[in-house]
């Protein structure tokens, strides 16, 4: 390595290394570690397994008991989830950490566990929604194996499950995994009914304080988000997002603003609407088209093309006659 090249390296690392001590969020002590994203990732998919037995997992369910299937699988999903929610509870509550961390961590991953068959109940309205509202779909089972949306609603599902229970990191670190996957970013921490139908999904927005009711129906490119977001971490814990009440459609690149504004039942909100007001039940709102202006090419552009043709075509042969005429000079000269 020559000594340029050494100097440059030797140089950048000093002044990363002086980043990493001003921003003070890199200083893990030992012992201290963060939740690890692949392994959150697993566990999703465990939990995918389990839900969706015979679906996900290389088990065939006509020869695996479903009972025996649940337990042996319930059990590795709470060795794995546990050392999650301990790595995490440590790393949040850094100045207590003591013996009590695993007691809590075990009562909480308990508490997880014992809600998954709600869970579960949850998903199957979920999908039972997406039959009834998509008619392309032609059977539960290709809406739980190929449907975007469901897999977006199950992975938000269990994550806020844990954030109900505040789990810190391991809730958001699943649904940015949801969001990578597509393209739909529910926060954990949005309350959502029962039935509730996606349909497409990519593009969709759905904030932290976000309620939704029952038998909703949001399409492709929705945002249901604040409608100011200036004060930053004042804002934390305050109701930011909109309420959207029972049975409410909304259409697609809709956008909806605010913590104050509610979606009265039975509404619907057509496409590319922007929204920062409460609407009454039983209301249809839509914008105004834009007004579309039609008209005919002009013959200009033939003429001027015809021009261009004919001015093209004379200097072609101008080009010609000069080539011509100096051909023939040379060819005199030459016998001369």
């Amino acid at each position: 390595m020559s000594k340029n090249i050494k100097e440059k390296i030797e140089s950048t690392a000093q002044r990363l290394f002086e980043n990493y001590r001003k921003e003070r969020i890199f200083e893990i002590g030992i012992g201290e570690r963060l939740p690890k994203r692949n392994e959150i990732i697993e566990i999703i998919n465990e939990l995918r397994r389990i839900i969706f037995p015979g679906y996900f997992g290389s088990e065939n369910a006509a020869y695996v008991s479903l009972e025996s299937f649940a337990g042996n699988n319930l059990a590795v999903i709470y060795e794995k989830l546990f050392k999650q929610i301990r790595i995490a509870l440590n790393f949040k509550d850094k100045s207590r950490r003591n013996d009590k961390t695993d007691e809590k961590s075990e009562k909480i991953t308990l508490d997880f566990i014992e809600r998954l068959p709600c869970i579960q109940e949850m998903l199957f309205k979920d999908i039972e929604a997406e039959l009834e509202g998509d008619p392309a779909a032609n059977s539960r089972e290709e809406i739980i194996f190929s449907y975007p949306g469901i897999l977006a609603v199950f992975i938000y599902r269990t994550a806020h499950e844990l954030y109900r229970l505040n789990v810190p990191f391991i809730p958001r670190i699943m649904s940015e995994y949801a969001h990578s996957k597509t393209g739909i970013d529910i926060n954990p921490g949005a309350e959502i009914g029962e039935y509730f139908f996606i349909d497409h999904g990519t593009g969709i927005v759905i904030g932290e304080t976000t309620k939704i009711g029952n038998h909703v129906k949001i399409y492709q490119g929705v945002t249901l988000g604040a409608l100011s977001t200036q004060k930053g971490q004042e804002l934390s814990g305050l109701k930011r997002h909109p309420t959207i009440q029972d049975n409410v459609v909304i259409y697609a690149n809709t956008t909806i603003l605010g913590g104050e504004t509610v979606i009265g039942k039975n509404s619907v909100i057509a496409g590319n609407t922007f929204v920062i007001e409460s609407v009454p039940e039983n209301t249809k709102v839509s914008a105004h088209i834009p007004e579309l202006k039609y008209k005919k090419k002009s013959n200009l552009n033939k003429i001027f093309a015809g021009f261009k043709l004919f001015f093209y075509n004379v200097l072609k042969s101008y080009s010609f006659k000069i080539i011509g005429d100096n051909f023939v000079k040379s060819f005199i000269n030459r016998q001369s």
